[in-house]
């Protein structure tokens, strides 16, 4: 049976929804416009959890021959607002029809609403809260996806959101990453999660300068205190990144297809036990370089302090800590972090000194106290620090900084060098 929103009509309340709603044994399905519309469901497993969580609601459209409808022809049908609110919400009604029924009665159902659709609608309808009673699923368990695209009605959007959430439900953007996407909707909206678009993955996949803006990514929105799911994890390398990235959640198709088979989706087959021991021995295999650089260049950072505090200019105390090829740059520090003199530049890096940067160049009397490295080797003299890989602001090159603190007639100075991240040349001697 088709069934179309009368003019007259801008709210599709339950009274016009539920005759477009059919039971076929356990399952419900819904007419649109001569097409049956069923529910999909994919898993969403929680990383630490090692375990579904969630699963995401997918619509899936058959015409009278039983062949499939993909999705972007379905919404293409609606030809008035009117129309597209109705099939958001006839798609939100089906799901939550058929998600009361399963046996899961703990994790939650992620439900996609575009902001075309909530701000079409009126907080004050209360459709949705109706719905969740006239169901009697719980509003905790339910999450709003709202899908990252325009609109020109914000303050709507953001009040439709904040109504969700007086409801009790969760809110998460969807497709974070992709086209217009910015900070500025996560600050507005304050949603309690946000979903990664899979194109942020398949870059991160092909260049590990995009890894590293995908890890950077995962950790200001943890700070703007939101959990992170990734989604269109399609292979084991791919999984590896997002638990790399400190993702909370993955989607996609190498842990689960979405399917309307529910008796099936709790029996899901999971790899997390491997794949947390696989990150496990990469993770250590990365540390051990880290952990080596300071016991090679200990050394170097001894006889260098022992030769300033004998008297030695910067020069000539650190010339042979310098003379390593895989060294950059060295320079002094004071118990404040303001740097002591210039720079000391090597003879490489010297040679491969970018003239655009040129303005960076010079660091006297810069200071240096924000930097992790310099505020623990002030809090823990004669202990090398060392840090990550970072971007050097000197020279806008990847680095290492090794620094130490020792005490030059009764005053804390910092010795720092840092060390080419992606030297050409290697750090270890082979012996």
């Amino acid at each position: 049976m088709s069934r179309t929103l009368p003019e007259t009509l801008t709210v599709p309340e339950l009274d016009v929804l539920s005759p477009m709603l059919n039971r076929e044994g356990e399952v419900w399905t819904a007419d649109f416009q001569g097409l049956t519309l069923r529910t999909a469901l994919q898993p969403i497993y929680s990383i630490s959890h090692k375990r579904i969580v969630g699963y995401e609601a997918l619509i899936r459209a058959y015409d009278p021959d039983n062949a499939a409808v993909l999705p972007i022809h379905l919404f293409q049908l609606p030809t008035s607002n009117a129309e597209n609110l109705l099939l958001d919400r006839l798609c939100r009604y089906l799901h939550i029809r058929n998600y009361s029924g399963i046996e899961d009665q703990l994790n939650w159902l992620f439900l996609n609403v575009s902001p075309g659709a909530v701000t079409s609608g009126h907080q004050a309808d209360s459709f949705f809260g109706q719905l969740l009673k006239k169901t009697g699923l719980p509003p905790h368990r339910i999450v709003m996806e709202i899908v990252e695209q325009p609109t020109d009605d914000a303050a709507r959007l953001r009040d439709t959101v904040a109504y969700y959430k007086e409801l009790g439900c969760l809110t998460a953007i969807d497709d974070f990453g992709a086209g217009h996407s910015n900070f500025e909707r996560i600050w507005n909206l304050s949603p309690d999660i946000v979903k990664l678009d899979r194109t942020l993955l398949t870059r991160a996949t092909e260049d590990h300068k995009a890894r590293q803006i995908l890890n950077g990514i995962v950790s200001l929105l943890h700070q703007s205190g939101c959990l992170v799911l990734l989604e269109g994890v399609e292979t084991r390398d791919q999984a590896m990144i997002a638990i790399d990235a400190g993702v909370d959640f993955v989607q996609g198709f190498y842990f689960r297809r979405p399917s309307t088979d529910f008796g099936q989706l709790s029996q899901a087959p999971t790899d997390f036990d491997h794949l947390l021991q696989e990150y496990k021995v990469r993770n250590q295999i990365t540390l051990d370089p880290t952990l080596q650089l300071v016991e090679f260049f200990r050394g170097y950072f001894e006889s260098a302090i022992a030769r300033l505090c004998n008297g030695a200019d910067m020069h000539s105390a650190c010339l042979e800590l310098l003379n390593h090829p895989a060294a950059s740059r060295c320079y002094l520090a004071d118990d404040k972090g303001v740097q002591i003199e210039d720079t000391l530049v090597s003879d490489t890096i010297a040679r491969r000194m970018d003239p655009r940067f040129k303005p960076l160049e010079s660091t006297s009397r810069a200071d240096w106290y924000r930097q992790q490295y310099l505020r623990q080797a002030l809090a823990q003299p004669e202990n090398l620090q060392v840090t990550a890989p970072y971007l050097c602001v000197t020279g806008a090159y990847m680095c290492v900084t090794l620094s130490l603190g020792y005490y030059h007639h009764g005053r804390l100075r910092v010795l720092c060098c840092d060390i080419l991240a992606n030297s050409p040349e290697p750090v270890f001697s082979p012996d």
